[in-house]
């Protein structure tokens, strides 16, 4: 299978995270920070000196991955000063994308709300009522813009956002008729803190042509003490789940990369050296 990695997740610096990449295989590189901004912050110029700089290294882009719609609430509005400034991000992360040659552009969702739906009373009392239908005309005009620009979005299953399982993520394909343009970023270590059991029940959820994008992470959550611990890759709560879900993902042809996030550290803050440490597991399981 395609194997990359978030490159910031070794460096910021992406000359030294090519290296890297080399040193261990890895083909596909995925942008979310560089040097000190996000992707879609950068100079023309810059931006056409990344791209010169993977292109002759060999390293296609799989994702260009900033925080659309991250921090907005229910409370935002189609064309509010928030939103205007997430579009506005997304049109240039859009226009590096096509500089860049990257198949898909990353959008996240608004802050969670905890419970969408209820049923035998809770519908009265528990459900946070309207949050889910607020979202639907935020995340719109994003997939009018990706389908315009003819480029796909992927929406990630993020910690503490709207969309924070699959279940969720396909919901919003759905209700927003826009599978030909908008497919789910899975990170199945996020799921974790809804409790979505990654395999069997996260990947039926998206294996019908929802799927366009996998991170991989380790985790142990604990849901009622609100911690969440980065483990080692296979020394979390995924570690019996992730041959099953490589399996499947062979059996079925996905096509998609599958990018290491490297977002755990031994205890010294050195995200390198924890990307060391776990990377020849996740070669091992997914190559």
């Amino acid at each position: 299978m395609k194997l990359g990695v978030i490159c910031d997740g070794i460096s910021r610096d992406l000359p030294h995270a090519v290296d890297v990449m080399d040193a261990f295989g890895l083909d596909y590189a995925e942008l979310q920070f560089v040097g000190d901004r996000e992707v879609g912050d950068h100079s023309v110029q810059e931006i056409r000196e990344m791209d010169a700089l993977l292109r002759a290294r060999g390293k296609p882009v799989s994702c260009l991955s900033r925080h659309i719609f991250a921090g907005m609430t229910s409370a935002n509005r189609p064309g509010d000063d928030l939103h205007r400034t997430h579009m506005d991000a997304l049109k240039r992360v859009i226009d590096m994308a096509h500089v860049m040659g990257s198949p898909l552009v990353r959008i996240m969702t608004q802050k969670k709300e905890q419970i969408l739906w209820g049923h035998n009373g809770a519908e009265k009392w528990n459900v946070a009522h309207g949050a889910w239908d607020s979202m639907l005309p935020l995340i719109g005009p994003a997939v009018d813009l990706a389908r315009a620009e003819d480029v796909t979005l992927v929406v990630e299953t993020g910690n503490g956002t709207m969309v924070n399982s699959n279940y969720t993520a396909r919901k919003l394909i759905d209700d927003l008729d826009a599978k030909d343009v908008l497919r789910v970023l899975w990170d199945p270590a996020n799921n974790c803190w809804c409790h979505e059991r990654a395999f069997p029940d996260g990947y039926e959820t998206v294996r019908d042509g929802y799927l366009g994008h996998v991170h991989i992470k380790d985790v142990v959550v604990d849901t009622p003490r609100a911690t969440l611990t980065v483990k080692r890759m296979g020394e979390g709560q995924l570690a019996e789940q992730f041959r099953p879900m490589a399996a499947a993902l062979r059996a079925d042809g996905y096509d998609g990369v599958i990018s290491f996030e490297s977002v755990y550290h031994p205890g010294n803050g050195d995200f390198e050296a924890g990307f060391r440490k776990s990377i020849d597991y996740f070669k091992e399981v997914f190559a």
